[in-house]
């Protein structure tokens, strides 16, 4: 009896034990993916409802909750939640972010951690993968590149009587020419601008011929404040001051619905305006072409985000997002978005060549990349209030900049 007692205790330990390792299996992990895919766009919609339901039924033992964020709120917020340790697992990072973070030592070093990293980003574009390269280490995989280009109103330049411009001053000349009153009474502007910080004026500062900062990074004097980029940010703001360009004040109207109503003639836009205009304004004839070239030559802003790891993730399931969110799938269907794919397979696929984005990779050849510093987004705010101070006439292009210089200096050291 005391042996057929033990046996069924035996046997009943042994039931609990698998009972407690099955469960222990069939353990769910969440992982938190932040990123700023607008809520309400196409992007964002392949993402619910295309990407993360295919991730999850390829890794039944991984959800994603994936939140988004406007642009600024995303960066604020990740620097926020770095003081209380509530940093997602991984998250969608502007490029320029990038140095910022890694300075705050909350990244993951992949090509440290990760063992079969050297393959993973194989698979990718060397030069979107030499954003995430910071003191010879990779902190992210490179997820989209992007540039931008000009985007211009068929009609209204027909109307006008008016060519594409192809040089700043030819620039300077047609968004004039197309500015006032229009047929119907109503106004219009020549360019539509919709903020004052790096990614919208520095096109303008290069092309001018003009500098932020020495090839180092180290010193902004002489650069920031040198007499090309004076040059470019006066003639910026005599543009604002003429009613040529608009778009970047609170209350204008928005730059989608405004070119494509015909109230802003022309635009400097990224592969995802494409998509959000056969969208909203499928009537709407447009064309588009290389930013002017000015002294400095034809250059625009090189754009793009990385999808980088925090130390606090759960990071194999972490890695295996990554992995499949940079992989020719889910970069293909990205790419129906207007996103244009890092993944070398995916840029070879029908979906990307029959998008048109010959332009687009055209322009990335010849555009340059914001500072690659720590410091980059104190700059950049600081960018926003000097070019705030000059288009509303508080201070000269030169003063300004020259405040703007020393400012830089200090954050750069």
């Amino acid at each position: 009896m005391r042996t057929l007692t033990k046996l069924l205790s035996v046997l009943l330990a042994l039931a609990l034990s698998m009972t407690a390792c099955a469960a222990f299996a069939e353990e769910t992990v969440t992982i938190n993916f932040w990123h700023h895919y607008s809520a309400q766009s196409a992007e964002n919609e392949t993402l619910m409802n295309v990407l993360i339901p295919a991730f999850e039924a390829e890794n039944p033992g991984i959800k994603v909750n994936a939140v988004s964020h406007e642009w600024a709120e995303l960066h604020d917020k990740v620097l926020v939640s770095a003081q209380s340790a509530s940093l997602p697992d991984v998250a969608r990072c502007d490029i320029a972010w990038l140095p910022e973070f890694q300075k705050m030592g909350i990244l993951t070093a992949l090509d440290e951690e990760m063992a079969d990293f050297a393959e993973v980003s194989g698979r990718l574009l060397d030069s979107a993968m030499s954003t995430t390269v910071i003191a010879g280490h990779n902190y992210a995989l490179a997820l989209n590149t992007n540039s931008k280009i000009i985007f211009y109103n068929t009609a209204m330049l027909e109307a006008a009587g008016v060519e594409v411009p192809a040089t700043m001053d030819q620039w300077v000349e047609v968004i004039t020419k197309l500015s006032g009153e229009n047929a119907n009474g109503q106004q219009v502007w020549g360019w539509n601008e919709p903020a004052l910080a790096g990614w919208n004026i520095c096109p303008f500062i290069w092309s001018f011929g003009g500098a932020l900062t020495n090839e180092d990074q180290t010193v902004a004097t002489g650069y920031i404040n040198g007499p090309a980029t004076v040059k470019a940010v006066e003639t910026f703001a005599e543009l604002v001051k003429s009613g040529a360009i608009i778009g970047f004040n609170a209350g204008d109207i928005p730059m989608t619905d405004g070119f494509g109503t015909g109230r802003y003639a022309m635009m400097l836009e990224g592969p995802w305006k494409s998509a959000e205009l056969a969208g909203a304004y499928p009537d709407v004839a447009y064309g588009t072409a290389p930013m002017p070239a000015g002294e400095g030559g034809s250059i625009s802003v090189l754009g793009g985000e990385d999808i980088a790891m925090f130390n606090t993730a759960n990071k194999e399931a972490a890695w295996k997002f990554m992995q499949f969110m940079t992989s020719e799938y889910a970069e293909t269907e990205m790419a129906k978005c207007g996103q244009i794919p890092v993944n070398k397979a995916a840029l070879e696929s029908d979906t990307v060549k029959n998008a048109d984005y010959a332009p687009f990779i055209e322009a990335i050849q010849t555009a340059k990349a914001r500072p690659t510093v720590a410091a980059w987004s104190e700059m950049d705010n600081g960018l926003t209030v000097a070019m705030t101070a000059v288009v509303t006439g508080e201070k000269t292009a030169q003063e300004a900049m020259d405040e703007l210089a020393a400012e830089w200096d200090e954050l750069l050291k």
